[in-house]
């Protein structure tokens, strides 16, 4: 990486403008700014999640996710650059497999909750369709990445599996929703 942050402010975004890493200024509320902020929140929750204590597995995955997804801010940041391939994707459908086969099928929709682990995977899966629906946003106009949406689905997908195996690991049960509880 040629460039350091040797300086945190600029005051260039002052006026309600960001640098893209071609150089070029958007307005901080464009869709493309929207997406890799919702992309950031994401990578942050997830930070929040590797805190707690994990399975190594899950522990791995998610590290891996997290430079997946400072892989997609920096092509978001660089219209026309490509770094995601169909082999992101493929690798997040193989962990998912993999985690899957280890639960019971669901008859029942769940609630986020059980352990605090679990909940906060919960947290991170919405987390992820909101910075999907921001990446759909830009797919309309022609300017997401290729590769982007259809990660950002099988990761919020990856997430709610992972939520049900660290209740499990935690010795908990999914929290199944009774519909009509409160009548």
């Amino acid at each position: 990486m040629a460039n350091r942050l040797t300086k945190i402010y600029t005051r260039t975004g002052d006026t309600g403008t960001t640098g893209l890493a071609d150089g070029s200024r958007v307005p901080k509320d464009a869709p493309l700014i929207e997406a890799i902020g919702a992309v950031d929140e994401l990578n942050s929750v997830l930070g929040v999640l590797l805190a707690e204590t994990l399975p190594d597995e899950i522990r791995s995955c998610l590290t891996d996710v997290q430079h997946d997804l400072f892989d997609l801010g920096g092509e978001l940041s660089r219209p026309g650059h490509t770094i995601m391939t169909d082999a992101y994707t493929s690798r997040l459908e193989r962990s998912l497999d993999g985690f899957n086969k280890v639960l019971t099928p669901l008859k029942d929709f769940i609630l986020p909750g059980g352990s605090r682990a679990a909940a906060l995977a919960h947290v991170a899966r919405t987390v992820c369709r909101r910075a999907e629906r921001r990446l759909v946003t830009l797919d309309r106009k022609k300017s997401a990445p290729p590769c982007a949406v259809r990660y950002m689905n099988r990761l919020s997908d990856l997430l709610f599996v992972l939520a049900r195996v660290l209740n499990r690991a935690a010795g908990r049960s999914d929290v199944l929703w009774q519909q009509g509880k409160n009548r």
